[in-house]
């Protein structure tokens, strides 16, 4: 069974989850955590759960969604980081974003690469890393199949897509990677976006405004 708690961290609001297992292996996904009572309110539920912090997963490297990352995996004994490599190009151009944004820089931190197929455990947990490029050119989306639980950071929100139009961005790929990726999902996989409420795809597939080729309509 997956366990799931949810922060909303930094002015952008960006969703930072702790997933956990019954045995209390537990992974952060996108710590956008900026300050360090944002920081404390991570490290305060794995103490209080008495969670074991396995790894942190990034749907992309945008700085809102990564701003702790390099605390957080510091002081979990060095946590490994799980990225798709060409979002390397992202953390590249977070100086421009910062600078745009009048936001910090996020501290550097090295990461382990994950792709299409690959696969992270958090104990009993099985992440599927799914390939969705278009919002950057390496967003991924994490998915626990038999959870029927979707973490999809920027690339899908409820009720919208993500923003192509900063740098690696590319209005073509992300609905190809929505449309062939994630719509076919079973109806009823939880949709956890990086900003804003939870969804699921029926709901997606047939009222989300962005899509409207695909949406379907309600049955009678």
């Amino acid at each position: 069974m997956i366990h799931i708690k949810d922060f909303t961290f930094n002015s952008f609001q960006t969703r930072c989850s702790i997933v956990w297992d019954e045995g209390g292996n537990c992974a952060f996904i996108d710590p956008g955590c900026s300050s360090s009572s944002e920081l404390d309110a991570l490290k305060r539920t794995v103490s209080e759960k008495g969670l074991k912090p396995v790894c942190i997963m990034l749907t992309h490297g945008h700085f809102d969604h990564i701003l702790g990352t390099a605390a957080l995996a510091s002081a979990f004994g060095g946590l490994p980081v799980y990225m798709h490599p060409a979002d390397r190009f992202t953390l590249e151009s977070n100086e421009y974003f910062c600078r745009c944004f009048g936001a910090p820089m996020p501290e550097a931190f090295e990461t382990a690469d994950v792709v299409e197929g690959s696969v992270v455990e958090v104990g009993s947990l099985r992440f599927e890393v799914i390939e969705t490029p278009g919002h950057t050119v390496g967003g991924v989306c994490y998915l626990e199949r038999s959870e029927k639980t979707l973490f999809c950071g920027d690339t899908l929100f409820a009720g919208a897509i993500g923003r192509t139009d900063h740098p690696g961005g590319d209005y073509d790929k992300i609905m190809e990677s929505i449309f062939t990726k994630l719509l076919h999902l079973e109806g009823d996989t939880k949709v956890i976006p990086g900003h804003g409420p939870c969804s699921d795809i029926a709901t997606e597939r047939m009222t989300n405004p962005f899509l409207l080729p695909f949406n379907e309509p309600y049955e009678d």
